[in-house]
C-alpha cells in the first residue's frame, strides 16, 4: 500500500531537480508515488526522461499556473496517471529540497499518533544548515507592520521574532507551514479544495494553513524530520517580479482577513503602505 503521494512542480529546473528526486528513496521505508507537474518548461522532454529515470510521473500542468496551481494539478492528474494508488497524505514539496534521510517516516509516524493534526511540517535547513523559520504564526495587523517596516534592517525586533517563532525548535502547532515542503492528509486537502490558485506565488501556504485551522485542524511542526532548502531553483534572476508579487499576495491575504466594508480605509492603507514597501525593496 502506497501510503503517501509526492507532489512537485517545476518550471525550467533542467538538472537540478535530480538531487530532491534521489533523496526520496531513503526517506521513506516504504514505497512512495511522485508525480510532478510542469508549468511550462521549455525543457519537458529532458525532465520527463529525468523524472523516469526516478519512477517520477511527469505531467503537464496546462501553463504556467504558479507553484499552488502547479501542486493542485499534480493531484488532479494523480488519479488519471496512477489510478490504483490512494495515498493517504500528500508530501508537498518544492523541487530544490533534499529530503533527508527518514524524514518521511517522521512525518508519517507524527500524523499517525496525532489524529488531530491536519498537515505536518519538517525542520526546514538552508544551503549553511542554519534553521529556516518554516512554522509560524498567522500574519496579523500589528506583527505584520512590524514585520514588514523593520524585518529587513533589524531582523531581531520583536514583531518579526513573534511572526517567525525562530528559537522554537519543538514539536509545536503553528499558524500555518512553509509550502516548501509539508505533509497533508489527502482528504483533508481534497475537502479545502488545494491550494487558492488566486496566489500566483507566496501566501498560498498561510492561505492554506488558515484553512487547516478553520477546518478543525492543527498545524504541526516535526524538527525531527529533517530536510534541506538548497535554492538550485530559486527565483533571484527574477527577484523584482517575485518581489512585487510577494507584496500583492500579502494585500491580498491581508485584505481578505480584514474584510469587514467598515476597514476599507484600513484596506487602502494597507494596498499604499505595500506598494510603497515593494517599490523600495525593489529599487536596486
Amino acid at each position: 500500500m502506497t501510503r503517501v503521494a509526492v507532489l512537485t512542480v517545476t518550471y525550467n529546473t533542467g538538472e537540478t531537480i535530480r538531487p530532491f528526486l534521489a533523496s526520496i528513496a531513503a526517506a521513506s521505508t516504504s514505497p512512495v508515488a511522485v508525480v510532478i507537474a510542469d508549468n511550462g518548461s521549455a525543457d519537458l522532454d529532458a525532465l520527463r526522461a529525468i523524472g523516469e529515470s526516478y519512477g517520477a510521473v511527469v505531467v503537464s500542468s496546462g501553463g504556467n499556473r504558479g507553484y499552488g496551481g502547479g501542486i493542485d494539478a499534480a493531484l488532479g492528474a494523480l488519479d488519471d496517471v496512477l489510478p490504483d494508488v490512494r495515498p493517504e497524505f500528500l508530501l508537498v514539496t518544492n523541487p530544490d529540497v533534499v529530503l533527508e534521510p527518514g524524514s518521511i517516516d517522521e512525518l508519517v509516524a507524527a500524523a499517525d499518533r496525532l489524529p488531530d493534526g491536519g498537515s505536518f511540517g519538517p525542520r526546514i535547513l538552508d544551503e549553511q544548515g542554519e534553521t529556516y523559520p518554516s512554522a509560524r504564526r498567522l500574519p496579523s495587523l500589528r506583527t505584520g507592520l512590524g514585520h514588514a517596516a523593520f524585518s529587513r534592517f533589524w531582523p531581531a525586533n520583536p514583531w518579526s521574532q513573534r511572526y517567525w517563532s525562530t528559537t522554537q525548535v519543538v514539536e509545536r502547532e503553528a499558524g500555518w507551514l512553509s509550502g516548501a515542503c509539508f505533509l497533508i492528509r489527502t482528504d483533508l486537502f481534497r475537502q479545502l479544495g488545494g491550494f487558492d490558485e488566486s496566489y500566483f506565488m507566496y501566501f498560498e501556504d498561510v492561505d492554506l494553513g488558515q484553512r487547516v485551522g478553520l477546518a478543525g485542524r492543527a498545524n504541526v511542526y516535526v524538527p525531527t524530520a529533517v530536510v534541506t532548502h538548497t535554492g538550485a531553483h530559486s527565483t533571484s534572476s527574477n527577484r523584482r517580479r517575485m518581489e512585487i508579487e510577494h507584496h500583492r499576495s500579502a494585500y491580498r491575504f491581508l485584505s481578505r482577513k480584514y474584510r469587514a466594508w467598515w476597514l476599507w480605509p484600513l484596506r487602502l492603507v494597507l494596498r499604499i503602505g505595500l506598494a510603497v514597501r515593494a517599490r523600495w525593496v525593489t529599487r536596486k
